[in-house]
């Protein structure tokens, strides 16, 4: 494994493990809020903050220290270097067709809603 490739994989592993801690934190926000016996457990210091933090580390170590996480990890860095990325240009050329498609297909569905919107109303009257 590369050098650069462990410290790219170790700091992915630690964005996971801060995703995980914002997750359970967001989950014990939402079931307190919901379920009176989760806000009399969230209110303790110890399941407030060290939950969360314990889930980032519990989740940043399993995929750092499992040697089947790195290999996959390190063949998926592998795999992304050989991807040939489109130029500035391309991709700035792409982003005008497909404005220019939203703009079009906007046109077309508020032309369609409007005759449609019209046709009901004469149906009705």
């Amino acid at each position: 494994m590369e050098n650069d490739n462990r410290k790219f994989i170790t700091i992915s592993f630690l964005a996971m493990g801060a995703v995980a801690a914002i997750v359970v934190n967001v989950l014990l926000d939402s079931l307190a809020a919901t379920f009176g016996p989760v806000a009399r457990v969230r209110s303790m210091d110890l399941v407030a903050h060290g939950l969360p933090i314990a889930v980032g580390v519990v989740t940043f170590a399993l995929l750092q220290f499992n040697s089947k996480v790195l290999l996959w990890a390190d063949e998926v860095m592998v795999e992304v270097r050989k991807v040939v990325w489109p130029t500035r240009r391309d991709t700035s050329a792409m982003t005008m067709v497909v404005c220019v498609m939203l703009i079009v297909s906007g046109v077309f569905l508020g032309i369609f809603d409007f005759v449609a919107r019209n046709v009901i109303k004469m149906v009705i009257n």
